[in-house]
């Protein structure tokens, strides 16, 4: 707007100047000696330098408004995204971990799994009383029903964390289509992949319960049988051998 107001006021004042030229023409043709002389090439080209300038100058204000432009978006694409949700996502985490954390008995410890399967699972001893081999079984399928326990109450918390990616996702997906630049919308991709993760760490939790819970229960299973096949050794060893006698008859 002030490019084509500077042209405007640049052409009124050749316009004025060429009527005031053109006014005194008459005085100064009939007055040549020791008078001013006017001369249209000269105002011609000064009319175009005028012009050729005053072009430069709009091709430097568009250049200007260009650069602006461009600025602003730089700006926006800068901007942070202003939702996060971080912070539920680790908690939700932190939770699953704590339920992992509280199994029973045989926990998620190498070195207490290769402990507690020495004792009562891999080495039997089938030597002791009857009493200590029901002790070892009772220990075995108390094992067995907390790691189902355990299992049940992962899952209960996973579920529980459905809700809260629920709500995650929806922000996020909200954010991300009212997002102003480039950076924001990165941001909220990255956060939705986050809620993708806190998900996959669920699920890993849940196969890890459930797949704990199945391997103690088989592994009671196997040492019952080898218990079973001893209690029913003893059983048959304990017996007294059938020794034949005479018989009477009752006639006799």
């Amino acid at each position: 707007m002030k490019s084509r107001k500077l042209f405007s006021m640049l052409a009124a004042g050749a316009a004025i100047l060429s009527i005031s030229v053109s006014a005194v023409m008459p005085t100064a043709a009939s007055a040549q000696i020791g008078g001013i002389v006017h001369d249209p090439r000269n105002y011609a080209q000064n009319i175009m330098t005028a012009a050729r300038t005053l072009e430069q100058i709009n091709n430097q204000i568009r250049q200007l408004q260009n650069q602006a432009t461009s600025l602003v978006n730089e700006a926006r694409n800068l901007q942070s995204l202003p939702l996060t949700v971080l912070e539920p996502l680790q908690a939700q985490i932190r939770q699953t971990q704590q339920l992992l954390g509280q199994a029973q008995r045989v926990a998620y410890d190498v070195r207490q799994i290769e402990t507690e399967f020495q004792r009562n699972y891999r080495s039997l001893s089938m030597t002791g009383p009857q009493r200590m081999l029901v002790q070892g079984a009772e220990a075995r399928w108390q094992n067995s029903v907390g790691a189902f326990e355990d299992a049940m109450r992962v899952q209960a918390g996973v579920v529980g964390n459905i809700e809260g990616a629920r709500q995650s996702i929806d922000s996020l997906v909200g954010a991300s289509q009212s997002a102003t630049g480039a950076l924001q919308a990165t941001q909220a991709g990255n956060q939705l992949l986050a809620v993708q993760a806190q998900q996959l760490a669920d699920l890993t939790a849940t196969v890890a319960a459930l797949g704990r819970a199945q391997s103690l229960d088989a592994a009671q299973r196997a040492a019952a049988q080898a218990q079973a096949r001893e209690q029913m050794r003893r059983f048959l060893s304990d017996r007294r051998p059938y020794v034949p006698g005479n018989a009477r008859l009752f006639g006799n």
